[in-house]
């Protein structure tokens, strides 16, 4: 599903026109991005947890050459879902 195909999906449930409906829903990912980016903890009740995860440094291969490569630390953002969205997705399986 992608941004478009959910703002089209609340203005079908909701009768809100398209272009304010779009631009809602830019602005709260756009807050979501920003918020992200200054290392700043989203929880949104019953749904779950984005946050930025540091992973630490290690080293890899060079599958071509087998050579080792050391890997930088970097950041990942990580989702953790809420309890809602954990019992729906058992009742899903």
């Amino acid at each position: 599903m992608t941004k478009k195909d959910i703002a089209e999906k609340i203005v079908v449930e909701t009768g809100f026109k398209y272009p304010l409906v779009s631009k809602i829903t830019n602005k709260v990912f756009e807050t979501m991005i920003k918020a992200l980016l200054a290392e700043e903890r989203i929880e949104i009740r019953n749904f779950g947890v984005f946050k930025i995860k540091v992973r630490r440094r290690k080293i890899g291969r060079n599958p071509r050459t087998n050579k080792p490569i050391p890997i930088p630390d970097r950041k990942a953002v990580i989702f953790k879902p809420g309890l809602e969205l954990k019992k729906l997705s058992k009742k899903a399986v």
